[in-house]
């Protein structure tokens, strides 16, 4: 898969939600990477990454990035995800491969009423994106544009960098794996093996959230010494939205990871 390297130290691995890319991640990288060497991956199908040859459950994407974390030398590393990114960090840590996670809106606990109102929301946005899909690149040269196409997923979408804006373009608009992942890893995905969790694990939430309602909040008791953090001001993906706040979080909870060994 494709990786964006940066920075030295401890090993933390970015995963984006579906219909991103790593880029998603831009302008919190440079950081990060102050205090860690960063990975950040553009899921299957999404960006410079291939589709999987098997269905993308969120088990089948957690195998391929434990492989090329494995080809790379990679054993335990510090994640933090995001959306579906979020729910593969804690797929990650039940197999004891994360030493800290922090999953912003993680994916996996939605009622059936809410994953039926999220499959809404991705596929228009998914619509959305691959008709617009010609404009992307000049809408995300202007502030005007950029808001409009990270409204719904930030609170502040009026912060998105033009990097984090055309994460659109190689996700939602152009992913060959946006249908199958959406039915395979997000609708229908049902999370198991949580309590085996070890690691220290920090989940948070836009309290603007308006995509995964209340499925944060949910893992809290089903993840042993888990930390449920609201984000105010902060959507969906609040990586714009609260860069400072996600940071800190990130270190603070690599900091807990050092503290319990």
């Amino acid at each position: 898969m494709a990786y964006r390297l940066a920075g030295s130290g401890e090993p933390l691995l970015l995963l984006h939600g579906i219909g991103a890319t790593k880029d998603d991640f831009s302008e919190l990288i440079p950081r990060l990477a102050e205090h860690f060497e960063v990975l950040a991956v553009d899921l299957p199908g999404h960006g410079s990454s291939p589709m999987l040859e098997v269905r993308p459950t969120v088990a089948a994407i957690t195998d391929a990035i434990i492989a090329d974390l494995d080809a790379r030398g990679l054993d335990r590393v510090h994640v933090l995800g995001n959306s579906l990114g979020g729910r593969i960090a804690l797929e990650m840590a039940t197999r004891g491969r994360a030493l800290s996670v922090v999953a912003l809106s993680p994916s996996g606990l939605g009622l059936p009423p809410e994953r039926v109102f999220q499959g809404g929301l991705m596929t228009a946005a998914r619509i959305a994106n691959k008709l617009r899909n010609p404009l992307i690149e000049r809408m995300s040269r202007n502030v005007v544009g950029r808001t409009a196409l990270t409204a719904g997923l930030r609170a502040l979408p009026w912060r998105a960098s033009r990097r984090e804006s055309l994460s659109v373009k190689g996700g939602f608009a152009e992913a060959e794996g946006c249908w199958s992942m959406l039915w395979d890893a997000i609708l229908w995905d049902v999370p198991i093996g949580m309590p085996r969790i070890t690691c220290p694990v920090t989940l948070a939430q836009g309290v603007l959230d308006m995509v995964a309602s209340a499925q944060t909040v949910r893992y809290t008791p089903l993840i042993p010494g888990a930390r449920f953090v609201p984000l105010p001001y902060a959507g969906h993906a609040p990586q714009s939205d609260t860069p400072d706040t996600i940071v800190e979080l990130v270190r603070r909870t690599a900091a807990r990871a050092h503290a319990t060994t």
